[in-house]
Protein backbone atom coordinates (compact mmCIF):
# COMPACT_ATOMS: atom_id res chain seq x y z
CA UNK A 1 0.00 0.00 0.00
CA UNK A 2 1.19 3.48 -0.86
CA UNK A 3 1.41 5.95 1.98
CA UNK A 4 -0.59 9.15 1.64
CA UNK A 5 0.33 12.12 3.79
CA UNK A 6 -2.19 12.85 6.54
CA UNK A 7 -2.20 16.53 5.56
CA UNK A 8 -3.37 15.61 2.06
CA UNK A 9 -6.13 13.47 3.55
CA UNK A 10 -7.21 16.29 5.87
CA UNK A 11 -7.60 18.65 2.90
CA UNK A 12 -10.21 16.43 1.22
CA UNK A 13 -13.67 17.96 1.76
CA UNK A 14 -15.69 14.79 1.12
CA UNK A 15 -15.60 11.03 0.72
CA UNK A 16 -15.98 11.52 -3.03
CA UNK A 17 -12.83 13.62 -3.11
CA UNK A 18 -11.05 10.94 -1.07
CA UNK A 19 -12.19 8.34 -3.64
CA UNK A 20 -10.82 10.55 -6.43
CA UNK A 21 -7.55 10.97 -4.52
CA UNK A 22 -7.34 7.20 -4.15
CA UNK A 23 -7.74 6.66 -7.88
CA UNK A 24 -5.43 9.53 -8.85
CA UNK A 25 -2.71 8.32 -6.51
CA UNK A 26 -2.98 4.84 -7.99
CA UNK A 27 -2.15 6.13 -11.47
CA UNK A 28 -4.86 3.86 -12.88
CA UNK A 29 -7.47 5.09 -15.34
CA UNK A 30 -11.22 4.55 -15.10
CA UNK A 31 -11.07 1.31 -17.10
CA UNK A 32 -9.14 -0.38 -14.29
CA UNK A 33 -12.18 0.03 -12.02
CA UNK A 34 -14.95 -0.92 -14.43
CA UNK A 35 -16.13 -4.01 -16.25
CA UNK A 36 -15.60 -7.63 -15.26
CA UNK A 37 -13.70 -7.72 -11.98
CA UNK A 38 -14.11 -3.99 -11.50
CA UNK A 39 -16.00 -1.95 -8.96
CA UNK A 40 -18.92 -1.21 -11.31
CA UNK A 41 -19.99 -2.66 -14.66
CA UNK A 42 -19.62 0.32 -17.00
CA UNK A 43 -17.62 3.51 -17.40
CA UNK A 44 -20.68 5.77 -17.46
CA UNK A 45 -21.73 4.59 -14.02
CA UNK A 46 -18.17 5.07 -12.74
CA UNK A 47 -18.13 8.60 -14.14
CA UNK A 48 -21.42 9.43 -12.43
CA UNK A 49 -20.03 8.14 -9.11
CA UNK A 50 -16.72 9.96 -9.32
CA UNK A 51 -17.67 13.21 -11.03
CA UNK A 52 -21.28 14.23 -10.70
CA UNK A 53 -22.42 12.61 -7.49
CA UNK A 54 -25.45 11.20 -9.31
CA UNK A 55 -24.58 7.68 -8.14
CA UNK A 56 -23.27 6.40 -4.84
CA UNK A 57 -20.10 4.40 -4.49
CA UNK A 58 -20.93 0.73 -3.80
CA UNK A 59 -19.96 0.52 -0.14
CA UNK A 60 -19.30 -3.23 -0.17
CA UNK A 61 -16.68 -2.70 -2.89
CA UNK A 62 -14.57 -0.23 -0.89
CA UNK A 63 -11.95 -2.80 0.18
CA UNK A 64 -11.65 -4.09 -3.38
CA UNK A 65 -11.28 -0.52 -4.66
CA UNK A 66 -8.51 0.31 -2.20
CA UNK A 67 -6.72 -2.98 -2.90
CA UNK A 68 -6.85 -2.34 -6.64
CA UNK A 69 -5.73 1.29 -6.21
CA UNK A 70 -2.93 0.36 -3.82
CA UNK A 71 -3.75 2.96 -1.19
CA UNK A 72 -6.28 3.58 1.56
CA UNK A 73 -7.17 7.24 1.06
CA UNK A 74 -10.95 6.71 1.58
CA UNK A 75 -10.38 4.80 4.81
CA UNK A 76 -7.93 7.43 6.05
CA UNK A 77 -10.38 10.20 5.15
CA UNK A 78 -13.20 8.46 7.00
CA UNK A 79 -11.05 8.01 10.11
CA UNK A 80 -9.95 11.65 9.99
CA UNK A 81 -13.53 12.86 9.48
CA UNK A 82 -14.56 10.87 12.59
CA UNK A 83 -11.86 12.51 14.69
CA UNK A 84 -9.20 9.79 14.76
CA UNK A 85 -5.50 10.68 14.94
CA UNK A 86 -4.03 9.17 11.79
CA UNK A 87 -0.52 9.29 13.23
CA UNK A 88 -1.35 6.96 16.11
CA UNK A 89 -3.09 4.23 14.10
CA UNK A 90 -1.29 1.06 13.18
CA UNK A 91 -2.30 -2.16 11.50
CA UNK A 92 -2.74 -5.30 13.55
CA UNK A 93 -0.01 -7.89 13.34
CA UNK A 94 -1.04 -10.73 11.03
CA UNK A 95 -0.67 -14.33 12.14
CA UNK A 96 2.25 -14.77 9.74
CA UNK A 97 3.95 -11.62 11.02
CA UNK A 98 3.43 -12.81 14.60
CA UNK A 99 4.92 -16.23 13.80
CA UNK A 100 7.91 -14.57 12.13
CA UNK A 101 8.44 -12.20 15.07
CA UNK A 102 8.36 -15.09 17.56
CA UNK A 103 10.75 -17.15 15.42
CA UNK A 104 13.15 -14.19 15.19
CA UNK A 105 12.98 -13.66 18.96
CA UNK A 106 13.72 -17.35 19.56
CA UNK A 107 16.59 -17.29 17.07
CA UNK A 108 18.07 -14.22 18.77
CA UNK A 109 17.82 -15.94 22.16
CA UNK A 110 19.49 -19.13 20.89
CA UNK A 111 22.20 -17.10 19.15
CA UNK A 112 22.88 -15.18 22.36
CA UNK A 113 23.14 -18.41 24.38
CA UNK A 114 25.44 -19.93 21.74
CA UNK A 115 27.76 -16.92 21.88
CA UNK A 116 27.82 -17.16 25.67
CA UNK A 117 28.64 -20.89 25.52
CA UNK A 118 31.40 -20.21 22.99
CA UNK A 119 32.89 -17.54 25.23
CA UNK A 120 32.92 -20.00 28.16
CA UNK A 121 34.64 -22.63 26.03
CA UNK A 122 37.27 -20.11 24.95
CA UNK A 123 37.79 -19.06 28.56
CA UNK A 124 36.73 -15.47 28.25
Amino acid sequence: MQDIDADVIAKQPSMTSALKLCQTTSGLDDKAFTGVGGIVKDGAQWSRIMNSGQHNFPQDALNKFMDKAGNEAPLMWLLHSRGYDLGSLRKRETETERDLRIANEQLASVTERLRYAESLLKGR
